[in-house]
């Protein structure tokens, strides 16, 4: 992964630079190593990501996610957070940062989601989304359990600020996790809950990051060309009350 940029042009949803005060997707100036994830972005499908998909009925709450790069101390790194563990839903979860989309963040059929993103990762992690270039949306999935339909909104870390948990009733912590943490074999693994599920798992600092999450972390890195072989058949068990 080298970290020279990118000089192609990108416009947003609206055919609009965000540098210009538009909300939308820029690739323009990306670091280099950044290209595999705009590929995925522009040319996976859905159920390459996940077999759960929004209902063709239109049911399910909408709601966004914003996976966050940044270029950290050891190189290319993502910004997660841990939601409190008085949470109704997903308690004690490391998570991307996100949330159901309000009415002021417009359709979530455009930029929506994109406005939902930089807004909860703002409440959430104190995060400035004018240091956020945001680059791409993978397609819309689905979480059963809660039934949110959610949209996965990647932006690259372009002027880093300071983050921290703005709510402790919300997110126990806020953390990045270097790519190469989430690469490494030695911190992957299979998550079994009592309820029959299992999916990938990351064991990185000092957090088990496993669900919705971990599901499109294994993808991304998958369809990115940076996975490296690692043991399937190392478990590690959840309780029930995950």
């Amino acid at each position: 992964m080298t970290r020279a940029s990118r000089t192609d042009g990108g416009t947003d949803t609206d055919g609009h630079h965000a540098r210009d005060g538009h909300l939308g997707l820029d690739k323009a100036g990306l670091p280099a190593w950044l290209d595999p994830v705009v590929r995925v972005a522009e040319t996976v499908e859905p159920l390459q990501l996940s077999r759960f998909l929004p209902p063709e009925n239109g049911s399910g709450r909408q709601s966004a996610v914003l996976i966050l790069f940044g270029d950290g101390q050891d190189g290319p790194e993502l910004l997660l957070m841990e939601r409190a563990g008085s949470l109704r839903s997903h308690a004690g979860q490391p998570s991307f940062p996100g949330g159901a989309l309000d009415p002021e963040d417009g359709d979530p059929r455009t930029d929506g989601p994109l406005r939902a993103a930089l807004r909860e990762a703002e409440e959430e992690t104190g995060l400035d989304p004018a240091g956020v270039q945001l680059f791409g949306v993978l397609p819309k999935l689905y979480i059963p359990v809660s039934g949110f339909v959610v949209t996965p909104v990647l932006g690259w870390w372009r002027e880093p600020t300071p983050v921290r948990v703005v709510d402790p009733n919300e997110t126990a912590r806020v953390f990045t996790v270097p790519v190469a943490d989430l690469t490494d074999p030695a911190n992957r693994a299979t998550a079994i809950h009592p309820r029959g599920y299992a999916g990938p798992a990351f064991l990185v600092e000092s957090a088990l990051v496993w669900g919705f999450t971990a599901g499109v972390i294994d993808r991304l890195l998958h369809y990115a060309g940076w996975e490296r072989p690692w043991d399937r058949d190392k478990q590690v068990p959840l309780d029930w009350r995950s």
